[in-house]
C-alpha cells in the first residue's frame, strides 16, 4: 500500500513539473476564484452577524394612555414581563420624558416653555431575545387595555431580513458559478495532462494496470491544484481579513460589529481548504472518465 501510494505521489509531482506552466496558471486561477468565493463568503456572514446584532439592539417601547391609576400602571408592567422572551423592561414616567426631551432638544429648550402641560405619555422600553418574540409581543401588547400605541423597529427588521436574504441569495449563485469555473479549469488541466500521456497509459494498460491505478495519479494531481490554490487564496483572504478589523479599529468603527478574526478565519479558512480539494478531485474525476478511454 505504501509503495503504491509512495508512486502514486511521485508520479503525480513528476506530472505538475512537466506541465509546470500550466498547473501554474491553474493554481493562479483556483487562487483567484477561492478568493472571491472567500471574500463574498466573509462579506454574507458579517452582513448576517450585523444584522442578527442590530435585530437585538431594537427595544419596543409601549406608551400608555393618560389618566391611568398607579395601580394600573403597575398591573401593565406585570402583564409585559409575563410576556414570552422578555429580557429587560424599563419605565418612564411622564416628568422623566419630558425631562429626556428637553435634554435632547439642546439650546432649542426654550421653544418647549410655550407648550401648556406635559403632552409626553409615559412609557415602557422592552427588549426580547429574539426579534420573531418582540413582533409578537408587539402584535398582543397593542390589544392590551390602558396601552395607547406600540413602537418597535419594524420597518428596520423588514429591510434587514430582506437584503439577508438578497445576499444569500446572491451568495449561493456565485458560488455555484465560482465552484462549476473551478470545475473548468482543473479538469482542462489534467484533460491536457492524460493527452500528453496518453500512449504511456496506453502501454500501462496493454501490460494489465487496472484503471484505478492509472487514475489515482491524475486524482491527486488534481487534489494538489485545488489544494494550493485554496491554500494561497486562505492565506491572502485571513491577512486582509485581519488587515480590515484591524483598519476599522483604529478608526474607531467599532459600532459595527464584525465577527471576530478567531476563530472565524480558522473555520473559513478549512472551508476553503475542503471545497478546493474536493473540486480538485472532481475536477480531475470529470476530465478522467472522458479521457479514460484508450
Amino acid at each position: 500500500m505504501f509503495s503504491s501510494l509512495s508512486y502514486f505521489w511521485g508520479e503525480t509531482f513528476r506530472s505538475l513539473f512537466r506541465n509546470r506552466f500550466m498547473a501554474i496558471a491553474s493554481v493562479l486561477t483556483v487562487t483567484l476564484s477561492m478568493f472571491i468565493l472567500g471574500v463574498f463568503l466573509s462579506a454574507v456572514l458579517n452582513i448576517n452577524h450585523m444584522a442578527s446584532y442590530l435585530e437585538n439592539q431594537v427595544e419596543m417601547t409601549v406608551y400608555l394612555k393618560d389618566g391611568l391609576t398607579t395601580d394600573q400602571v403597575m398591573g401593565i408592567g406585570k402583564y409585559l414581563k409575563a410576556q414570552p422572551g422578555m429580557k429587560e423592561i424599563k419605565f418612564t414616567n411622564k416628568d422623566q420624558a419630558m425631562k429626556d426631551f428637553r435634554e435632547r432638544m439642546g439650546d432649542q429648550q426654550g421653544l418647549l416653555d410655550a407648550i401648556n402641560g406635559n403632552p409626553l405619555p409615559a412609557s415602557y422600553q422592552m427588549s426580547f431575545q429574539t426579534p420573531e418574540q418582540l413582533k409578537t409581543a408587539a402584535e398582543v401588547v397593542a390589544k392590551y387595555q390602558g396601552v395607547e400605541t406600540v413602537q418597535y423597529g419594524k420597518d428596520i427588521i423588514e429591510q434587514l431580513y430582506k437584503v439577508a436574504q438578497v445576499i444569500r441569495l446572491s451568495g449561493i449563485v456565485l458560488i455555484i458559478f465560482l465552484a462549476g469555473a473551478e470545475l473548468f479549469i482543473i479538469s482542462n488541466t489534467i484533460r491536457l495532462t492524460v493527452f500528453a500521456r496518453r500512449r504511456e497509459i496506453q502501454i500501462m494498460k496493454y501490460v494489465g494496470a487496472s484503471n484505478g491505478f492509472i487514475r489515482w495519479p491524475f486524482l491527486f494531481e488534481g487534489m494538489v491544484i485545488g489544494f494550493l490554490g485554496s491554500g494561497f487564496a486562505s492565506l491572502i483572504l485571513w491577512e486582509g481579513y485581519k488587515t480590515v478589523v484591524s483598519e476599522m479599529a483604529a478608526a474607531g468603527l467599532v459600532f459595527i460589529p464584525m465577527i471576530p478574526l478567531w476563530p472565524f478565519m480558522g473555520y473559513t479558512t478549512l472551508i476553503i481548504l475542503a471545497a478546493g480539494i474536493v473540486i480538485g478531485v472532481m475536477g480531475s474525476a470529470i476530465s478522467l472518465r472522458k479521457y479514460m478511454k484508450v
